[in-house]
């Protein structure tokens, strides 16, 4: 029998960040809740009863990275820069249909100029769009990948999220 992709789906928390659920191949439930922190919350589920959790750790951001290099050590790339080590985060931001910035071009949003941080991709629906101008008219449903200091992206993701 050929062991297919793990299925995992993802769910955004407002406020706190996303939820990661993986079902392993033996149908055994897993989550991880990636905080806008970095913290991680690692959770696994009863076999017998699937949204009854039998076990959930916090993780700093650093414990985290410990852990993703015990699971993975050759995840490493001399080529790629590692943007916590240079002090900045890339999270994901869902614009609501209810924004302010729905049907309102980028460049309104004077992102760069009131945050520091960058607007490096908008994925719509079954679309990414990479490096969006400032005349790229925005829509609710868009998730905008946000790069720059924790501060930074908290602050775009609160101008993201007026309404």
């Amino acid at each position: 029998m050929a062991v297919g992709a793990p299925r995992i789906s993802s769910t955004p928390l407002p406020g706190i960040g996303v939820r990661y659920d993986l079902t392993t191949r033996e149908h055994r439930r897993l989550s991880v809740v990636a905080h806008r922190d970095g913290g991680r919350t690692l959770s696994s589920y009863h076999e017998d009863d699937p949204d009854e959790c039998a076990m959930s750790v916090r993780l700093t951001a650093k414990e985290a990275e410990a852990v993703i290099d015990a699971l993975m050590p050759s995840h490493h790339s001399p080529a790629l820069l590692s943007t916590t080590e240079l002090g900045l985060v890339a999270e994901r931001v869902e614009l609501s249909s209810v924004s302010y910035w729905n049907g309102r071009v980028l460049g309104e949003t004077r992102m760069r100029t009131e945050t520091g941080a960058s607007i490096v991709a908008v994925l719509r629906r079954a679309e990414a769009i990479p490096s969006p101008t400032p005349d790229f008219r925005l829509a609710g449903g868009d998730t905008l990948i946000v790069i720059g200091t924790r501060e930074g992206v908290e602050t775009a993701a609160a101008i993201l999220g007026r309404e």
